[in-house]
């Protein structure tokens, strides 16, 4: 009968705060489900801390099984949550079984804890730390998820030398061209330059662009499933080129939406970026060349 009046009174209230959010950098995601995000940015041996409140809500008592609150790190398959799981989780005790009869403050935190992925919010794919708090009861849990970004800089990959990408296109007797990229790993707002070179042209091309592409990738083996979305195409040319005309390429990655390259990630997932180059030609016939490049994000 307690425990109906209960529910008929309504549920207590889980609110928390983190400390120092106000000056705290913050970072956007964009999710399908979740609409955009603004999260507050945890780096390096950076601590979280924070305050959780548990509030009445007009009861005069509220008997609980024990209040905790979780650190989770986890990986969500969105459409196939069988796949999901935690990579890392640390909990803590804020309240042992008893009885509340006010308002109660409880002060947490969890120092230097472990940041070995950076947070990602794709189509497929959902890499999310949150704080997860929850007051165990005799009929279930109430609970509060807070989410919170982790991001990784790569500076051995900033000092690695750079190496050039060169490729061929070629139809015979008809087209043939080569293009390069000067460089073959990009840090996060960085700009892809290039250049293109016709060598035999004998077919009439409408236009040529370059697409910047996301490749999610998620599962194992034969289970393995991809989602490709275009993130960006940018003409390069208009009209049919002259047999050795040179194309330059510069493309401003800081206004595209991409992340850091990711690979096979605690065995669930890979995030690779490619190049495509495109050829069109009048009777709307594309040509198109792949390739690979590296993003990461500088310190």
């Amino acid at each position: 009968m307690a425990s109906l009046l209960n529910m008929v009174q309504g549920q207590p209230i889980i609110e928390v705060t983190l400390d120092g959010i106000e000056t705290r950098k913050h970072t956007r995601f964009t999710d399908k489900q979740l609409g955009a995000l603004r999260l507050p940015v945890y780096t390096g041996d950076d601590d979280i801390s924070g305050v959780v409140e548990v509030k009445m809500n007009k009861q005069k008592k509220i008997e609980h099984m024990g209040i905790r609150i979780e650190l989770v790190g986890r990986i969500e398959i969105i459409n196939d949550q069988k796949q999901s799981s935690d990579f890392m989780s640390m909990s803590r005790e804020l309240e042992p079984q008893g009885i509340l009869f006010e308002d109660k403050a409880y002060k947490f935190q969890f120092q230097k804890f472990e940041k070995q992925n950076e947070s990602y919010y794709g189509n497929t794919v959902r890499l999310r730390y949150y704080l997860k708090i929850y007051m165990t009861r005799s009929y279930g849990k109430v609970q509060k998820e807070v989410d919170f970004a982790v991001l990784i800089s790569q500076p051995e990959l900033e000092e690695q030398p750079q190496t050039s990408l060169k490729l061929e296109v070629g139809i015979e007797e008809c087209l043939h061209i080569d293009f390069e990229y000067f460089k073959s790993k990009y840090h996060l707002r960085d700009v892809v330059t290039g250049k293109v070179n016709f060598y035999l042209v004998k077919i009439k091309i409408k236009y040529m662009e370059l697409a910047v592409i996301r490749k999610e990738q998620y599962g194992q083996g034969q289970q393995q499933q991809t989602d490709n979305e275009t993130l960006v195409k940018y003409e390069l040319m208009d009209g049919c080129p002259q047999k050795g005309e040179v194309i330059p390429i510069r493309l401003y990655l800081s206004g595209v939406d991409i992340t850091p390259s990711v690979k096979n990630v605690n065995g669930k997932f890979s995030v690779k970026y490619i190049l495509n180059l495109i050829l069109v030609d009048e009777d709307d016939r594309r040509y198109f060349k792949q390739q690979e490049i590296t993003i990461y994000r500088k310190k």
